[in-house]
């Protein structure tokens, strides 16, 4: 009896003990809620509102903008901008570490009765406080089949 006592309590701790890969859906459900407050207060509020300080923002035909204080001068003068940006996560991962992950998706852009769509990939990092923000985002325009060998 001691010995099946045994074996269960080892493997009760085996089990317990196991390191686990986070669940990605808190990381998709950010990316989520950064969608739908850009689609309610508009693109400048939300890629600020959800920057992490020390963000980057990949921008085609453009350096790389670093920190969340140089997002907030990009996105000054677009404040009144009629562009309205929605997008919806596939997929994403989160590191081990539960502190750094990934989304990628498919993003609508829509201005002036034009409609564009592509793809997207946000790195996302816990902030001080614990909140996810996006501390890498970068994007590419037009969704077509894909080519062999790309």
């Amino acid at each position: 009896m001691k010995i099946v006592a045994t074996l269960c309590l080892a493997g009760l701790l085996a089990t317990g003990c196991a390191s686990r890969q986070p669940s990605a859906e808190q990381l998709l459900e950010a990316d989520r809620n950064f969608s739908a407050y850009s689609k309610e207060n508009g693109v400048p509020r939300a890629f600020v509102e959800f920057a992490h300080p020390d963000a980057v923002l990949l921008r085609k035909n453009s350096l790389p903008i670093t920190g969340r204080e140089a997002i907030i001068r990009l996105y000054e003068p677009a404040k009144n901008t009629p562009l309205t940006l929605t997008w919806e996560p596939v997929s994403g991962q989160i590191a081990q570490s539960g502190e750094l992950g990934f989304t990628y998706g498919i993003y609508t852009a829509a201005a002036n009765g034009d409609t564009t769509r592509g793809t997207y990939v946000s790195v996302w990092k816990k902030d001080r406080n614990g909140k996810w923000k996006y501390i890498l985002d970068t994007g590419n325009e037009g969704i077509k089949p894909p080519v062999p060998g790309f």
